[in-house]
């Protein structure tokens, strides 16, 4: 006997492709990965560096830090 493999068709095969059933896997912060939305900039350096910060109240802290580094 031969060994048959049972061929899928074109229509399994889009499914597969279609990214926006991927996407509904994927949680959201993780789409979110790099966006600075709902950031908060904090400029340093004469606006050389830029940290953006999710808590605005972090803004010393982070100058702080940031200061000490240097």
């Amino acid at each position: 006997m031969r060994n048959v493999q049972q061929a899928s068709t074109n229509n399994d095969f889009n499914k597969s492709l279609n990214i926006s059933i991927h996407q509904k896997r994927i949680p959201k912060p993780k789409l979110s990965a790099g966006s600075i939305v709902g950031m908060y900039p904090v400029i340093l350096d004469d606006g050389r560096t830029i940290i953006y910060t999710n808590d605005k109240r972090k803004e010393s802290e982070i100058r702080d830090r940031y200061a000490l580094r240097q």
